[in-house]
Order: structure tokens, then sequence, then C-alpha cells
């Protein structure tokens, strides 16, 4: 038998091959929680406060904090813009996903998949729960809110569920350009959904910011783990030269 080259196979192998990246997701991903936790503990403390009322009134008109600034297209077209991160419209886009992987044979995929939503959901409303936030009440709402304010719900289960689907459903496909325009989709949408309810006035801006930053550390984690542990179906399966792009 043939010896093969130390580093080219095995565990050195995969090493070898990945490590970099690995090294560098990890410290994205502690450095995400530091800083959601630097976050949750400024507005424990009240420091954020100041900033976050500034930008409030700075959204609306100066008369009348009733009224948000920019013309009146634009309120409703944010509150259509925010309804995307409801939990009707959330759930909705997960079943279908899930189900289209299942047909298309990412059976894997699509079970990790819903774990990882439902388990970013519980994760949102346990840490709104725990930091117990009252809503903003220095303008009036835009919409009707019943639920705590830090993280913010829309922009953190956004953020688990479009980037967690973006980041996963790439691994699934075999150019690199429609895996990039994934990703970007996921991006755009979470971004706009968490600045639509500040806009709204129904979340300060620390809440969205809070709700990004813990959205984003899960569906990276959930990322690292499905790179690592997930193989695509049979449908799925690609030459070697592919499977190096999957999941970058």
């Amino acid at each position: 038998m043939k010896d093969r080259p130390f580093g080219t196979s095995g565990i050195p192998g995969w090493l070898n091959r990945y490590e970099p990246l690995l090294l560098v997701m990890f410290a994205a991903l502690s450095g995400g929680i530091l800083l959601f936790i630097y976050l949750t503990g400024e507005v424990l403390e009240g420091s954020t406060k100041g900033f976050d009322e500034a930008i409030l009134l700075a959204l609306r008109q100066p008369g009348n904090l009733a009224m948000p600034i920019g013309p009146g297209w634009l309120t409703h077209a944010v509150k259509d813009i925010t309804s995307l991160g409801g939990t009707t419209v959330l759930a909705l886009m997960t079943a279908l996903v899930t189900i289209y992987l299942l047909l298309d044979r990412q059976r894997s995929i699509a079970i990790f998949i819903l774990a990882s939503v439902l388990g970013g959901w519980a994760l949102s409303t346990a840490l709104k729960i725990g930091v117990a936030r009252a809503r903003p009440d220095i303008v009036p709402h835009l919409v009707e809110v019943q639920d705590l304010s830090f993280p913010s719900g829309h922009a953190m289960v956004s953020a688990v569920t479009y980037l967690t689907l973006a980041a996963l459903i790439s691994g699934t496909r075999t150019y690199r350009s429609t895996r990039v325009f994934i990703v970007a989709a996921g991006i755009l949408l979470t971004l706009m959904i968490g600045a639509s309810r500040v806009y709204l006035g129904v979340h300060y801006p620390t809440d969205v910011l809070g709700g990004w930053c813990a959205g984003a550390t899960w569906a990276l984690a959930c990322w690292l783990i499905a790179r690592r542990y997930i193989s695509p179906g049979p449908r799925g399966k690609r030459s070697a030269a592919d499977d190096d792009l999957s999941f970058k």
C-alpha cells in the first residue's frame, strides 16, 4: 500500500484544508457572544438610554411625535417589511424550505434547519424574559406590540431564520454565485426588518442591535456545525472540487 504524505488525509488533512477558516469563524462566534453580553450589560445599566432616545426622536416630526419622517408611503412600506419578520411569515418560510429540502433528498439538512430555527426562537424568548426590558414609550408606536423589548424578537428571529436558512441552503448549491446571492438576500432581509422596528417606534436601536448580534451568532454556530457534520443528500453530491467550495 502506497504511503500518503502526512497531512493529505484523515484528521491532519481536514485541518490543513479547513483550520484557517474555522479559526476565523470561531473567533467571530466568540466575538458575537462577548458583544451581546457587553451590550446587554450596558442596557441593564441604562447607559444606552440617551443614544436610544436620540435616534427614536430623530425619526419623528419635531412638532408631532406620532408622525414619522419621510413621505406617507414610506410608513406603509416599512409596515410591510416588518411583517416579513413576524412569526407567521417566518414559520411559513421555514416550513416551505424544510419541505423543499426533503423533496430534494436533503433530509439531514432539512431536519437540522428546522431544529436550528426552532432553537433560535426559543433562545430569543428566553433572552427577552431574562432581560425584561420594557418597550420604548418616548414616541407613539405605529404598530401594536405586547411583549418585552430586548432583544428585538423581529431582529433576532429574522436573523436566526433568514441567516440560518441562507447559510445552510447555500451549502447545498453548486455555484458560488448562487450561494453568494442566497446569503446576501438573507442579510438584506435581516437588516431591513430590524431597521423597520426602530422606524415604527416599537424598539430601541440597541434592542435591534442585540437581536442582530444574537441571531447572527446563532446562525454562525449552526453553519459551523452543519459544515462539519451535515452531509448533502444523494442529489447534492458533487465532485471533490465542488465540495471544497461548499459552505464557504
